[in-house]
């Protein structure tokens, strides 16, 4: 049996293991991973955001090994991780990543990239155009997450707008914005985070020290306290996307949504096609967001790191 190294959460323990070569199944591909990227929720994960054990890890970028139909062989790519059954009444209306059968590598039933290896369905994966470096193609699934807010809302241009949180994901929704020509503030906790956003004309403020309302917020605090910081922050009738998820749960009086009419919408994924387009473009500077970059050997370490505090971005390569 071919064994390859892999990134485990068992019982709460992340663990770094031999495990079996993953099987190709009928429709997926076979894919050596080159490099994953730590998040939020893979860090949530080991505080038991929900139930999973396997192998962790759902950003990567990787390298085709094996295409039943060799359409794909030899290609880099990136992969959608919502894997839907395509065939329930939510599929049908064209929801799948809300398939209440889905599979989500390294969040559910589904063992995750931070493996040599792994597998995905054909319609999962995105090739990744020439331009894009190996390191910024990890950030596709996550600046993807940032472009489902302008999916999912219209933000007039008189608005205005702020992010709450200067985290990894905050960074790149505030990208987002910028790049489709939206005048945004950053409230953050870290000055020196927020200075990778200067170039893009994005104004960092201390979140603490802000005493102004906003029409319009996106949490990615990571934190339960960053919804209640944005309810007291927000105009009448704004508009909050929450991007925030946490193992911590939170009391929460809505009696305010109802009171001051705000609008609290829920959002996550995000479309991969225009986010590889905006990689491939090469304004948005997030290689500057990659603190360090750990051999899958350093696993467990890797990810003791990323959950420090003020730490942004952490890769895992795989050892080839």
């Amino acid at each position: 049996m071919i064994t390859v190294k892999a990134l485990v959460l068992e019982k709460g323990k992340v663990l770094l293991k031999e495990t079996p070569i993953p099987i190709v199944s009928p429709g997926e591909l076979l894919i050596r991973v080159i490099y994953g990227g730590i998040c939020s929720t893979d860090l949530e994960m080991v505080k038991g955001y929900v139930p999973f054990s396997g192998i962790m890890g759902h950003e990567f970028v990787g390298v085709v090994e094996k295409d039943p139909e060799g359409k794909l062989e030899g290609k880099r790519v990136v992969g959608e991780i919502n894997i839907s059954c395509g065939d329930c009444s939510v599929c049908r209306r064209g929801l799948k990543t809300h398939c209440p059968e889905r599979k989500v590598p390294g969040i559910k039933n589904r063992n995750g990239v931070f493996a040599e290896y792994v597998t995905l369905p054909r319609e999962n994966i995105f090739p990744v155009p020439e331009e894009v470096p190996d390191k910024d193609a990890v950030f596709t699934e996550p600046l993807a997450a940032g472009l489902e807010i302008l999916e999912q809302v219209h933000i007039p241009p008189s608005s205005s707008v702020g992010i709450l949180g200067d985290g990894k994901l905050g960074l790149l929704v505030a990208m987002v914005l910028a790049e489709a020509g939206i005048e945004t503030i950053m409230l953050g906790n870290h000055p020196e985070k927020m200075k990778i956003l200067k170039p893009l004309g994005i104004q960092g403020l201390i979140a603490k020290d802000f005493q102004g309302k906003m029409d319009f917020l996106v949490d990615c605090t990571g934190n339960p306290k960053g919804l209640e910081f944005a309810l007291k922050i927000i105009n009448p009738r704004g508009t909050i996307v929450l991007k925030t998820t946490v193992a911590e749960q939170t009391n929460l009086d809505v009696g305010v949504l109802v009171r001051e009419e705000i609008r609290l919408i829920g959002s996550r994924c995000g479309p991969f096609g225009p986010a590889l387009r905006l990689l491939q473009k090469g304004r948005l500077p997030v290689e500057k967001m990659i603190d360090k970059v750990f051999p899958l050997s350093r696993g467990i370490e890797a990810i003791e790191f990323a959950g420090k505090r003020g730490v942004k971005k952490v890769l895992v390569e795989m050892e080839r």
